[in-house]
């Protein structure tokens, strides 16, 4: 049921009751530019390239078309299913044959949108039907959303398209829905069945934005928390003693507000990055994500598209 991001939409003087026609124009040029930082990412990963140089690229080049990064690009390997980015001065380099899932966001005046692929480095086709397996799911899942559609029944359609191709989906990592400067506005898209991941998940509404993303494992379908990674979230200014620290705290909420950032772009915000980012997440002023790990250690493929409900049927805007 999904069309394309420039189809005309329906009853348009009705959708000024949630989200205005300016704030949808916002939505679908964050959609394009992150659709084309998604495949700028995928082009670049390559054997021996260094993750710190693509991201810097793919951020850059969100930054140049007039967006700004909703989050860090992820560039998470094998069981690594989501949420590392590199480090400033990070050493690693891509390997072929590994499972990469390019996770990247883009926002225009705080409307984000969320997209992602997995990449098989070097081309090496080891895991050819893992891949296919989270594409194809979020394609059957895509097709089918619409208004007034019980999340749930979203699951069971990724849940059994996964199963098809004799892997396991991750049962505790979902899609979410989305609003102005929040990535994770409360409703979740399952990415199982109805009783099989956590809590309700709810039903899709006219005129909301959601992030469907199926993630696929050959491991045991579950994610745990693994050490914090590079990616933080400002949590509210705190009495921080140390006036460099105090000054980063300021320009991140100044630059960032609710949203994601990177540890990278702390940069030039302050005279000491890295000794000042620790002090505020001692603070706790900042929360520090951590790296996602499939529990068995398992591969992990993952496919992404943010859609907007309309009153008929769903728009794709990545």
């Amino acid at each position: 049921m999904a069309s394309g991001p420039d189809a005309a939409l329906p009853q348009v003087a009705r959708m000024a009751e949630v989200v205005s026609e300016d704030a949808l124009d916002k939505w679908r040029t964050a959609g394009r530019v992150t659709a084309k930082a998604r495949d700028l990412a995928a082009s670049l990963i390559q054997p021996g390239a260094k993750l710190e140089a693509v991201a810097d690229r793919v951020e850059g080049f969100i930054r140049e078309s007039g967006a700004q990064p909703a989050f860090p690009l992820n560039l998470s390997a094998d069981h690594w299913a989501a949420h590392y980015t590199p480090s400033l001065g990070d050493p690693m380099e891509f390997v072929a044959g590994q499972v990469v899932k390019v996770d990247i966001g883009a926002h225009v005046d705080g409307y984000p949108a969320d997209s992602a692929v997995t990449v098989e480095v070097g081309g090496a086709r080891r895991h050819t039907d893992l891949i296919r397996a989270s594409r194809e799911a979020l394609a059957a899942a895509v097709e089918m959303v619409g208004p007034n559609l019980q999340l749930a029944v979203v699951g069971e359609t990724i849940e059994r398209t996964i199963q098809a191709y004799g892997f396991k989906p991750i049962s505790n990592l979902t899609g979410h829905l989305i609003k102005r400067n929040e990535l994770h506005a409360g409703k979740s898209v399952p990415n199982v069945g109805k009783g099989k991941g956590d809590g309700e998940p709810g039903v899709t509404r006219a005129w909301e934005v959601y992030a469907i993303e199926p993630f696929a494992t050959n491991g045991a379908g579950q994610v745990e928390n693994g050490k914090a990674g590079n990616i933080y979230r400002f949590r509210g200014l705190r009495r921080v003693k140390d006036p460099d620290a105090r000054r980063l705290a300021e320009a991140l909420e100044r630059e960032h507000g609710s949203l994601p950032f990177a540890a990278r772009w702390t940069k030039g915000l302050c005279e000491h990055p890295a000794r000042s980012v620790n002090a505020l997440r001692q603070a706790g002023v900042l929360h520090a994500y951590p790296v996602l790990i499939e529990k068995a250690g398992g591969a992990v493929s993952q496919h992404e598209h943010t859609v907007l409900i309309t009153e008929s049927g769903a728009q794709l805007l990545t």
